[in-house]
Parts: C-alpha cells; sequence; structure tokens
C-alpha cells in the first residue's frame, strides 16, 4: 500500500461511525424488504415500512455526504475519468489514497446504488398491484404511470438490486482473496492501518449529535412525504 510505505503505519478512523450505522442498517432493510416482498400477503405491511426506512436513510446519505466524516464526503470520493483510468492501470499515486476510502471503482458502485435504490423507492411509492397493495402517493401520478412504476419496481429494480448486492459481496471477497484487504472489518470498527500522514474522518459527539438531528429530520420529512397520501 502506498501510503502505508511513507510513515508508521497505525489505526486511522475512516469511517464514522454514523456511516457505519447507515450501510449495516441500510443492507439490513434492503434484504428484508426484497425477503418481505416475495413472502407477500402479511409481510406487505413491513415491506412498506423497511421502504420508508430506506428513503430515511438514503436521504440521511445525501445529506451526509456534504457534512460528514472526511472519507464519507462525497468530494472524497469522485473522481476524474483520468484518474480512473490510472487506477485500472495499477497507476496510482500516493496523493490518491486510493486505498483509504473508496477506489475509483467501489465509488461508481456507491454512486450506482444510491441512485438504483433512490429509484427503486421512489417507484415504489407510486406502484399498484391492482389487489391490496398501493404505494401512499400513488393518487398523485395516471394509472400508466402506476403501472410503468409497478414493473419496474416488482421485476428490472428488483433484480438489478440484487444483482448489485451480488457483485458487492463478490468484489469484497476478490479483494481479500486476490489482496489480502479486508473490506468488512473497517466498515465495523471504523478504523484501517494506514500511515500516519493520512487524514482522518472527524467521528466525535459533535459529528454524531449532527449526524442524529440530521436523521431525525429526514425521518420527519418523510413521514411528512406518506402522510400527503392519505
Amino acid at each position: 500500500m502506498a501510503e502505508a510505505e511513507s510513515g508508521v503505519v497505525g489505526p486511522v478512523r475512516v469511517w464514522d461511525l454514523p456511516t457505519r450505522l447507515f450501510h449495516w442498517t441500510l443492507a439490513a432493510c434492503v434484504l428484508c424488504s426484497i425477503v418481505s416482498a416475495n413472502i407477500g400477503g402479511n409481510a406487505m405491511a413491513w415491506h412498506f415500512r423497511f421502504g420508508y426506512v430506506v428513503i430515511t436513510l438514503l436521504a440521511f446519505r445525501l445529506l451526509w455526504g456534504f457534512v460528514g466524516g472526511r472519507w464519507s464526503r462525497f468530494s472524497s470520493f469522485i473522481y476524474a475519468p483520468s484518474t480512473l483510468l490510472r487506477y485500472l492501470r495499477g497507476e496510482s499515486r500516493a496523493g490518491d489514497h486510493h486505498d483509504v476510502g473508496h477506489n475509483p471503482l467501489g465509488a461508481f458502485s456507491v454512486f450506482g446504488f444510491l441512485a438504483l435504490l433512490l429509484l427503486q423507492v421512489s417507484t415504489g411509492l407510486v406502484a399498484d398491484d391492482e389487489i391490496s397493495n398501493s404505494g401512499p402517493l400513488v393518487k398523485f401520478v395516471s394509472s400508466a404511470t402506476s403501472s410503468l412504476a409497478t414493473g419496474w419496481h416488482k421485476n428490472f429494480g428488483q433484480w438489478l438490486i440484487i444483482a448489485l448486492i451480488v457483485l458487492h459481496v463478490a468484489a469484497i471477497t476478490f479483494y481479500w482473496r486476490r489482496h489480502r484487504r479486508n473490506l468488512v472489518a473497517p466498515m465495523l470498527h471504523g478504523d484501517k492501518a494506514l500511515a500516519a500522514h493520512v487524514p482522518a474522518s472527524v467521528d466525535g459527539v459533535r459529528s454524531r449529535i449532527l449526524a442524529a438531528i440530521l436523521l431525525a429530520l429526514c425521518a420527519a420529512a418523510v413521514t411528512w412525504l406518506i402522510s400527503l397520501g392519505a
């Protein structure tokens, strides 16, 4: 690792607590949402609940991408095409810090996953199976729009999400087996073994209080949005 060659290696906080909680809660809710949708029946009530939590988490992550810890901010993993090409050629520079937060491929995956989940929950809000379940905002769109949203939500969207989950797990396995890089542990405890000069993410009490406030505001906004369909 380029960073490790230029100084004493030690634990550096990369993933702040709000980002870690977001990651694992989102993963659990997405999986539970998929399972409950396939069970159907009374489980659909939970499918909706998990979906509302996912919307709240996504809204929080969009805000946290601007004010969160250094390596959680979008500015730390929005890469120029030239940087991506250098990474793919194995020509990363020490200052790129590709082994700290999200590398260019990982960043592409993150943005793709967030965009797909936003599309999935948005279509769910206006979906209607014409039997017993309909999204809370279905009355605000035409039947044709609702039909398109339902088709995407139940078929293409769901399978694309499952495909991305499989690719995500495969990438984690690849980095472990090929490069001996454990990508799971840092998302549990927050730290990576890096050179001392690598800047750490802020992860103190004030940062966590800010995250809690943002999450509460996002939850309130989602609650208000859902209430529009009542």
